[in-house]
């Protein structure tokens, strides 16, 4: 019977050949073998032919035992730096950089989990949707977009709108706020304050919108009541189109309310003039509008024919830091490390507040525990 296909190029003569040359080559590759086995015979094989007719010799490939226990030696022996998973907490999974440790919950616990709430126990912690809150106010994600560690998102901003319609946001600010201005031996209840607005821009998303001249935005107004150490006393968020002076009545409002012990409240040119005559007499606050000392408009008040030898000499270029108006502008730096604080995403202004209010909050916990 005739042998089907191509005929073999190692033949049953030539596997002696093969056999030699592995015998006088052992270190050699297989390519190596192959053109050795060229060089005696003139035929040209495949590495798969050459492999095929070695075994057929008996002859296979074998690895040096003793490198191979030095190598796993070598591999046990090597000490490993840097963050491991002994180095991991068990509950690592479930935490990020923008959740509330032990000790900063542990300062607000009792304002989240309340002993006389009526119904069913919470199948959800509540710890779980304090940390999923801070964690959109820090990043700036969607809602949908919240990592499947947290609970679903639904669950998380129905409890975050409740929470912000209770106010517990801004009792978790208040409460750490008390603290600090203990620790730095300051009176609970402020006597002054300073008043200033930023402009910043609104999302697609809809709800109150418009443009402020002054600063080229399109978006709403944040207007910020803070104390003299830049902690938060009163917020209220509204149109960008409307006038500083205007936009801040309602955050005077709730200041005076909240802190009737406010005895004096510092601002910018912008609030000068009948705003400030309207404040004094309607919440007893004495209202300082901190000028520019190049104010063209208003000029400063010197002796006739003298010169002004009490006038500070201000550098020709660059920024020049007004006494007292500096620390609300700083507050303002410290709401944009949030990024959920840099655009308007929600249509509802007191949602808008509401971030605010958390955001301040989370910055003075990490103090009080730091």
């Amino acid at each position: 019977m005739k042998q089907k296909g191509r005929p073999a190029k190692i033949q049953s003569e030539h596997l002696e050949t093969v056999r030699l040359l592995a015998k006088s080559h052992p270190l050699a590759t297989l390519d190596e073998l192959i053109i050795a086995f060229r060089e005696q015979t003139g035929i040209t094989v495949h590495a798969a032919t050459l492999r095929k007719a070695l075994t057929e010799v008996g002859v296979v490939r074998v690895k040096s035992a003793r490198s191979q226990t030095s190598k796993d030696e070598t591999k046990s022996a090597t000490k490993r730096y840097g963050y491991q998973e002994r180095h991991r907490p068990e509950d690592d999974k479930e935490t990020y950089s923008s959740s509330l440790t032990d000790a900063e919950w542990a300062l607000v616990k009792d304002l989240f989990e309340r002993e006389g709430d009526r119904g069913l126990p919470p199948r959800i912690a509540r710890r779980r949707l304090v940390d999923a809150c801070c964690y959109v106010v820090r990043t700036g994600c969607a809602w949908r977009l919240l990592p499947k560690d947290f609970p679903h998102w639904d669950n998380v901003y129905k409890t975050f709108r409740r929470w912000s319609a209770q106010g517990r946001f801004e009792a978790m600010h208040d409460r750490l706020r008390d603290m600090w201005r203990a620790r730095e031996e300051r009176e609970t209840a402020p006597t002054a304050a300073i008043l200033d607005a930023q402009s910043t821009r609104s999302s697609p998303q809809g709800g109150v919108s418009g443009y402020d001249a002054g600063k080229k935005v399109k978006g709403r107004k944040r207007n910020l009541v803070v104390d003299t150490l830049g902690l938060l006393l009163a917020v209220t968020v509204t149109s960008a189109g409307l006038q500083d002076r205007d936009a801040g009545t309602g955050a005077i409002a709730r200041a005076a309310e909240k802190y009737p012990s406010v005895q004096r409240l510092y601002v910018d040119s912008a609030y000068a003039g009948k705003w400030a005559m309207a404040v004094q007499s309607n919440h007893g606050i004495n209202v300082e509008v901190i000028r520019h000392p190049e104010n063209r408009l208003v000029g400063r008040w010197a002796q006739a024919g003298q010169q002004d030898l009490f006038a500070e000499a201000l550098p020709k270029t660059g920024f020049t830091v007004l006494p007292k108006r500096w620390v609300v502008e700083r507050t303002h730096a410290w709401n944009e490390r949030a990024r959920r604080l840099i655009m308007h995403h929600d249509r509802l202004c007191a949602v808008s507040e509401a971030w605010v209010w958390l955001a301040e909050a989370r910055l003075l916990a990490k103090r009080l525990t730091g």
